[in-house]
């Protein structure tokens, strides 16, 4: 394999509003909508992301017959320091499930559950 094995990501929400605010306080940044085919009952709106940049692009996505939450994926957001985010995480309507913890050389991890009963992770190397 010639590059990283994750190229794309999407997280399952059942309340778009509330999942979009959720993400935006906690990571204090703004989605953007993406258009698509109405046929296909799909809403997506994207994290920010640039191609020049180390990491994998990803959304929030809405589907007909795709539930939240109860699925094995953990997405890890990279930060300078994830107990900033980890911070946010309940006034945002989240639930903090592990504080912020050292993993050796590799720096330091905490995870929540966000709004629609999915696991996310903020990963930091301080």
């Amino acid at each position: 394999m010639q590059m990283n094995p994750v190229g794309w990501f999407e997280i399952y929400v059942d309340d778009m509003p509330r999942a979009k605010a959720f993400y935006e306080a906690v990571l204090q940044t703004s989605l953007e909508q993406l258009d698509y085919d109405a046929k296909m009952n799909l809403e997506m709106w994207l994290f920010p992301s640039s191609m020049e940049q180390y990491g994998a692009a990803g959304a929030l996505a809405k589907m007909e017959g795709v539930s939240a939450g109860g699925n094995s994926t953990l997405v890890y957001f990279s930060c300078q320091d994830c107990a900033n985010e980890q911070s946010r995480v309940e006034a945002a309507g989240g639930k903090v499930m592990q504080p912020k913890f050292a993993i050796g050389q590799y720096g330091f991890i905490s995870i929540a559950a966000d709004t629609e009963g999915n696991m996310i992770g903020f990963h930091s190397m301080s």
